[in-house]
């Protein structure tokens, strides 16, 4: 029997399988608020099959969006522009739904991928001075960022657990806090961004301070019977940066904390990085933070084909996979995973004629619409 398509569990939460759709910006909201493309794109999505899926990485605050088209969950407009999505998926689809918050630090006021992504600087349009742990750029000859000082400290911990408690009034399965990419929490852990004198800088108990107070606000905020988890980078991909030790003892931290995953990613928070990829490159992170904090981990980074994900899941590497890109390619992923592994899949009544006639018990039509 395929372990890809056996149930599991995040804190309180269950899923009907181990594929997760993973957060991917969209940069196609209106100031935070999502509108049309946000309902299709997501209510396409939401038809996958997957066990979960979790929304792009949302803004907890204006000037923390990565570019001036991000989604936030900052005013009561972005609350409202999220229901109404929110309540077209779940008429429909009984997937699992997760939230990515997070803050960009002095990678915000950005411009999209497909403008090229370069940096946005104050005065021009659409731009705004940037946050950070210290007066670091993030790639040479970008606007220097603002180092936050105390007041700018607790300023961000309380959007992070004003955004949780519009997430918990959505009705939001999970929270997953950014704590990967070169973001603001990402700049804090990773000496390269952090070079502070006080006490969130320098010692690596220091460094992971203002991340683990976001999380515990964020725990605080969000209702208890529902998980909170991170995303993390395993690896800066520098010499001197932050380390698999170092994300092993964040995410030991935060277990500690009430953390109920540890989504294992890498890179981000230099242009200096130098990224080996492969098939699964970023596998073997996620194995050690499962085997050092048995805490469930997901795996993410080139896992493309479903003998690949069925081979990490059954050899205890991680306890579920997350899809990017691949499942932008193929939104039906899950479905043909399961055609190939013999598993079995939740799909909409509509669809359900489309089965091919050798994989007769590939839909589980009792599932479907069930909660």
């Amino acid at each position: 029997m395929s372990q890809l398509f056996q149930p599991m569990r995040i804190g309180n939460l269950q899923l009907d399988n181990r594929i997760i759709i993973a957060p991917m910006c969209q940069y196609s909201a209106e100031d935070g608020t999502p509108g049309d493309w946000h309902l299709i794109h997501l209510g396409h999505l939401a038809l996958s099959g997957a066990g979960m899926m979790i929304l792009e990485a949302t803004a907890v605050a204006p000037e923390g969006r990565i570019s001036p088209a991000d989604l936030g969950l900052y005013s009561d407009a972005n609350e409202d522009g999220l229901a109404r999505v929110l309540a077209a998926i779940r008429n429909h689809s009984p997937i699992r739904i997760g939230m990515q918050l997070g803050h960009a630090g002095r990678k915000a006021s950005s411009r999209a991928p497909w403008e090229g992504g370069s940096q946005i600087r104050p005065g021009e349009p659409g731009g705004w001075k940037a946050l950070a742990p210290s007066a670091l750029p993030h790639a040479t000859g970008e606007d220097v960022p603002l180092a936050l000082d105390a007041a700018g400290l607790a300023r961000v911990r309380a959007q992070f657990a004003d955004a949780a408690r519009r997430a918990a009034r959505l009705g939001l399965d999970g929270i997953e806090l950014h704590a990967a990419h070169g973001y603001l929490m990402h700049q804090f852990l990773s000496p390269l961004a952090n070079q502070r004198e006080d006490d969130y800088g320098g010692s690596l108990a220091n460094r992971m301070r203002f991340p683990l107070e976001i999380f515990s606000v964020v725990r605080d905020a969000f209702p208890a019977d529902r998980p909170v988890w991170a995303r993390v980078s395993a690896t800066d991909w520098v010499p001197g940066g932050w380390d698999i030790d170092g994300t092993v003892a964040f995410a030991q931290a935060l277990e500690q904390l009430g953390c109920a995953a540890i989504h294992v990613s890498s890179g981000g928070v230099s242009p200096q990085q130098d990224i080996r990829l492969g098939p699964g490159y970023q596998v073997s992170y996620a194995q050690r933070v499962k085997a050092e904090t048995g805490m469930p981990t997901i795996a993410v980074g080139l896992i493309t084909e479903p003998d690949q994900a069925e081979s990490i899941i059954a050899g205890g590497q991680a306890d579920a996979v997350s899809l990017a890109r691949a499942i932008l390619f193929d939104p039906r992923w899950p479905w043909h995973a399961a055609a190939k592994l013999g598993g079995r899949v939740p799909a909409p009544k509509q669809y359900w004629r489309s089965q091919p006639r050798e994989s007769k018990d590939l839909f589980d039509k009792a599932s479907f619409g069930a909660r």
